[in-house]
């Protein structure tokens, strides 16, 4: 099928991306439709009946999870490859446990779109065959399991193309039909096994009997079939591979048959959920040496309220000893008071502020009000940036539009942001907070500016990639401000530097207003 047969629907609420992918797969000779949001695209893809569908994984109303459940529950041939934003793992494993064919991450490079766009096509073309495949076995009268046999040996061609393992067996459960792949999974081959081994051999023990309840109970696809049933297979090694089973019994006249399984290799994916497991602690990491640089700072800045409140908190006692308030001291008393609530409520804010920073949580969306945001970072970082003499300038826009975001991230961004300037500045400086409002482009900027030593030209484009540091060793670990780039990329925004040799930097973070992600 040659590519203008391909008929190929892309789902993204940007429409910059929408555009450059159309142009791009259009170019290439396939037929190609657009939509900006989910059910747009569902509409779309009932009308034309797209071969592929490329969705971006987050978008407003029905996002892409939401998408793939329901293209697959409308056709489970489509194949559906999503788009990822970096750092989203956990979303992009949840979408290849829904079947989705493939993803790719953001920003979208020509080669990953089309190797990915190779791999769906040949995954649909054989899903089709293998469709036509079962269908012809089904409905074809067999005499015996021998010509069961010469007939899955006669389209012997098709399955040794299979992605998927396949392993064939007749009634009695003896194995006829092995392809490639699944000889590379299992370590066994062909000879082995054809008629002289039987498929509970290669499932752990214990398991052969479960999977045989299973396959005949409706709680997996249906009676008398598995779709999508998580479980193990023995290689030759004696190791157990984690496999993704889809099975169904084949039955003759209400007479069983045989048995065909598909086995996905599920390798690949714990390897991604590892990865995604590691990265999620280098971000915590990073977020706990922030922490860390933030509690000395804190603990200097609360002390001297706290020296005051106890010396008022002693004259105070000293003064009640010696007998009852006259007018004068009672006045004085109320002073006395007013200073301690004061300087206890400072203490708590910055304690509180700490400790909501600190918190390790799920990346939770809301509103968010980026002053109040900014105004809580300079508290928690005052005191550290007084010891430095380093004078904050602050430029906040009024009446400025909520962003939607997760704010604990959003802050561990301006604080590393900060931590960064206070680096750049050891003998001191100015450090120029801001923010303000994109009208034309319906965004939020955040700028973060200091009059520090300077990024040099050589370094300046490599300072968002994971453990790049200019710092001496013990004294970073080079993931800052990849932290940074990934929390705002996951936030449908960017993040951009600027920089001169001996004379500051300046960081500049854009994020789309709230009713823009809803």
């Amino acid at each position: 099928m040659a590519n203008e047969n391909w008929k190929i629907l892309i789902i993204d609420d940007e429409e910059g991306i929408r555009n450059v992918l159309s142009i791009t797969l259009a170019d290439a000779g396939y037929d190609v439709f657009t939509a900006g949001k989910g059910e747009a695209g569902i509409r779309l893809f009932m009308e034309e009946l797209p071969h592929i569908v490329i969705t971006d994984i987050r978008m407003p109303g029905m996002d892409g999870i939401e998408v793939l459940q329901k293209i697959k529950a409308a056709d489970p041939k489509a194949e559906v490859i999503v788009v990822t934003g970096f750092g989203e793992f956990d979303l992009a494993i949840r979408a290849l446990q829904l079947d989705a064919s493939d993803f790719i991450t953001k920003p979208i490079h020509d080669d990953a779109l089309f190797i990915a766009l190779e791999r769906a096509k040949h995954h649909f073309s054989t899903r089709k065959e293998l469709e036509d495949y079962t269908k012809l076995i089904e409905e074809k009268w067999m005499d015996t399991a021998e010509e069961l046999a010469r007939t899955f040996h006669f389209q012997n061609n098709l399955i040794e193309s299979s992605i998927d393992g396949i392993l064939g067996c007749d009634n009695e459960g003896n194995v006829i039909v092995f392809n490639k792949s699944i000889e590379t999974m299992s370590g066994y081959s062909k000879a082995e096994v054809r008629k002289q081994m039987c498929f509970d051999q290669f499932l752990p023990a214990g398991m052969a009997k479960k999977f045989r309840e299973d396959l005949a109970s409706e709680e997996y696809g249906g009676e008398h079939r598995l779709f999508l049933y998580e479980t193990h297979l023995l290689t030759k090694q004696g190791d157990q591979v984690p496999v993704q089973l889809s099975a169904t019994a084949l039955f003759e006249e209400n007479r069983e048959a045989g048995l065909v399984a598909f086995f996905r290799d599920l390798r690949e994916l714990r390897r991604l959920e590892q990865q995604f497991a590691d990265q999620t602690r280098l971000l915590q990491q990073d977020k706990m040496i922030s922490l860390g640089r933030l509690a000395a700072s804190v603990v200097h800045e609360i002390n001297n309220p706290l020296t005051g409140i106890l010396n008022y908190a002693r004259l105070m006692i000293k003064t009640l000893r010696k007998g009852a308030l006259d007018a004068e001291h009672l006045k004085k008393f109320r002073g006395y008071l007013d200073l301690v609530e004061s300087e206890t409520s400072r203490c708590s804010k910055i304690v509180s502020n700490l400790l909501a920073f600190s918190r390790q949580s799920k990346l939770e969306f809301t509103e968010v009000d980026l002053n109040d945001l900014m105004n809580k970072c300079i508290l928690l970082s005052q005191h550290k940036l007084d010891l430095q003499n380093i004078r904050v300038t602050t430029r906040f826009q009024a009446d400025l539009p909520k962003i939607w975001g997760d704010y604990n991230q959003i802050q561990q961004c301006v604080i590393n942001l900060i931590f960064n300037a206070v680096d750049a500045m050891p003998e001191g400086g100015t450090l120029i907070l801001g923010n303000s409002l994109d009208v034309r482009n319906r965004l939020v900027e955040i700028h973060v500016e200091d009059t520090g030593h300077g990024i040099s030209p050589e370094d300046l484009p490599h300072i968002f990639e994971p453990f790049f540091t200019t710092k001496t060793v013990g004294n970073g670990l080079g993931l800052g401000l990849s932290t940074v780039y990934g929390i705002i990329d996951r936030h449908h925004g960017t993040i951009t530097a600027r920089s001169e040799p001996g004379k500051g930097s300046v960081f500049t973070i854009k994020l789309p207003l709230s009713n823009m992600r809803k």
